[in-house]
């Protein structure tokens, strides 16, 4: 396709919040032609009208790049269909399983697949703080995260939370299933050293909120993202789209588009 073509893009989620921002976002953005809106087969919303395109259940054939905003089964089905279609993929879709993930993997070494938590750039910077502060501050202090989302969300902690973890647990030496505790209860005892606390929120229409505190015997620390709207994650996403199209095959992340690592 000649470069000063805009790329087709096909939108997976399409009725939902993050897929109707992408698409709304994409139809002004002139590097973009949404050439499809897809659900699943038997969504309610299938055959409605979103930015002019209508919504249905088939990939078609003339798409240069794949999002997915959809749920972790879907991600799966689709990843299979972009294998087939070698069609690269970006996905922001969180909460897969073992299995699910094994998919992913598997279809990154056919094509091009750009996996993220979180698509804004300020939360990969976020991630990139805490990790140094986790380094700087992993002997004598308590860490805690704190996420809080809308109540609609699935699933806890957040796609986001869980790679905060990973990154706190890197800088600080811990492993992320052995030392963490998600919610305390009951007769719980002296807190100890070397655990990471975590706590979900789901309230009212929180876009998203992210934070670790690392706190000692005289003093706290706190490190904060605040997301005030969905188009720091649509626009992240048309990004990561954007720059994945020429790729080789293989897995990347934020982290590659964002800071060319």
């Amino acid at each position: 396709m000649p470069t000063n073509q805009p790329l087709r893009l096909a939108v997976i989620g399409a009725a939902g919040r993050m897929g109707t921002r992408i698409i709304a976002l994409a139809a002004n953005d002139e590097r973009f032609n949404v050439t499809a809106a897809l659900e699943a087969p038997g969504h309610p919303r299938l055959g409605d009208m979103v930015e002019g395109v209508t919504i249905g259940d088939e990939l078609p054939g003339d798409c240069d790049v794949m999002i997915d905003f959809s749920l972790p089964a879907g991600t799966a089905a689709w990843s299979r269909r972009a294998v087939e279609t070698a069609t690269p993929l970006v996905i922001g879709t969180t909460g897969h399983d073992d299995a699910q993930l094994g998919l992913i993997r598997k279809a990154a070494d056919r094509i091009a697949v750009l996996k993220a938590t979180n698509m804004s750039l300020g939360v990969n910077i976020f991630w990139r703080l805490a990790r140094q502060a986790a380094e700087l501050m992993n002997d004598g202090y308590d860490i805690e995260v704190i996420e809080a989302h809308h109540r609609y969300k699935a699933d806890a902690p957040s796609g986001t939370a869980v790679t905060l973890i990973e990154e706190v647990c890197a800088g600080a030496g811990l492993d992320p299933k052995r030392d963490t505790v998600c919610g305390r209860k009951g007769d719980t005892g002296q807190r100890p050293a070397g655990q990471l606390g975590v706590h979900s929120l789901r309230i009212g229409d929180n876009v998203g909120e992210h934070e670790v505190r690392f706190g000692s015997l005289g003093e706290t620390v706190t490190l904060k993202h605040t997301a005030h709207t969905r188009d720091i994650f649509a626009r992240g996403a048309l990004r990561a789209a954007a720059w994945i199209t020429d790729r080789p095959a293989g897995l990347y992340d934020m982290q590659n588009v964002l800071f060319k690592t």
